[in-house]
C-alpha cells in the first residue's frame, strides 16, 4: 500500500477567523486566487476607470458646444424682422379697412339700344347693340383705378360680342358713364340657340347679358391693394329696330 502522504499535496492550514476591532474601519471585501500564476479580483472591487473614461469622451452627445456661425445669427435676424414686418402690415392693413371700410365699385347698365339683329345664313348672326355703362366709386376716402376692362355681350351663354376699353381712374365718389358699342359680325349660333333668338324677336322680347371683368386698384394714402371685380347683367329688349331697354338686373361682385 502506497503512501497517501507522498503522493496528495499538502493541505493548506485553515486561516483563522480575526475578530475585528469594531473601532477598525472595514476593508472593501477582496478575494485572491491564483491560478496559473494570475491573479482574479471580485467584481466588487470595481475595474479601472480608464476604459469608461475613454468611453465617455467618444460619445458625441457629450462634445463641447460649438460657436454658431455669424450668417445663422444674421438668418436668424432677418426671418425676424421679416415676420415683424409681415405683422406690422397686417395690422395696419386690418386697421385701415376698420376705420375706412371700403366698398366695392359698382357697375350698372343704365341704357341701352338693339340696333339690328339678322342672319346671313341659320346659323350666322350679326347683331349691333349699344349700351352706356355706369361705374361708380361709391368710397368717401378711396380712390380707385381700372387697370383691366373687358365688356362681353352674351345670348343663352354664347359670346355673340366683346369690348375692351381705355383705363380710367375714379376719385372717392366720383361716377363714369361709358358708351360701349358691341358688333356680332358673323358669329356662328348653334341651331337651338338660333331658333330662341328668332323666336325672342318675333315675340318683341330680347334676352340678352353682359358680363364684365374688371381689374381694380383701390389706394388709400400710400397703401395700396388690387383685386377682380365681376359684373353680370340681364337685359330686357325690345325687337329691333325699336331695341328699347325695357328692364334691367345688375351685380357686381369680387
Amino acid at each position: 500500500m502506497s503512501d497517501i502522504s507522498g503522493v496528495g499535496q499538502s493541505v493548506p492550514p485553515t486561516p483563522q477567523r480575526q475578530h475585528s476591532n469594531p473601532s477598525t474601519p472595514i476593508k472593501p471585501f477582496s478575494i485572491i486566487t491564483k491560478y496559473g500564476g494570475a491573479s482574479l479580483r471580485s467584481p466588487r472591487m470595481g475595474y479601472s476607470a480608464t476604459p469608461f473614461k475613454r468611453l465617455l469622451s467618444n460619445d458625441p452627445l457629450l462634445h463641447p458646444p460649438r460657436k454658431t456661425h455669424p450668417l445663422v445669427w444674421c438668418s436668424a435676424i432677418m426671418c425676424l424682422l421679416f415676420c415683424l414686418i409681415v405683422i406690422f402690415i397686417g395690422i395696419a392693413t386690418l386697421i385701415v379697412f376698420l376705420v375706412v371700410r371700403p366698398k366695392y365699385p359698382q357697375f350698372d347698365v343704365p341704357n341701352a339700344k338693339l340696333n339690328a339683329i339678322y342672319f346671313d345664313s341659320p346659323e350666322n348672326f350679326n347683331g349691333d347693340f349699344t349700351l352706356v355703362a355706369n361705374f361708380t366709386n361709391p368710397n368717401k376716402k378711396i380712390s380707385i383705378r381700372y387697370d383691366y376692362l373687358d365688356v362681353e355681350l352674351y345670348f343663352v351663354d354664347r359670346l355673340i360680342a366683346t369690348q375692351a376699353l381705355e383705363p380710367f381712374s375714379q376719385k372717392p365718389g366720383q361716377g363714369r358713364l361709358e358708351m360701349i358699342h358691341l358688333i356680332s359680325s358673323l358669329v356662328y349660333l348653334p341651331p337651338h340657340p338660333a331658333v330662341e333668338l328668332q323666336r325672342q324677336v318675333s315675340t318683341n322680347r330680347v334676352m340678352y347679358n353682359i358680363r364684365g371683368n374688371f381689374r381694380v386698384t383701390a389706394r388709400v394714402g400710400v397703401a395700396r391693394f388690387s383685386y377682380w371685380l365681376h359684373a353680370t347683367c340681364q337685359l330686357q329688349m325690345t325687337s329691333p329696330p325699336s331695341g328699347l331697354l325695357v328692364a334691367r338686373n345688375c351685380i357686381t361682385r369680387r
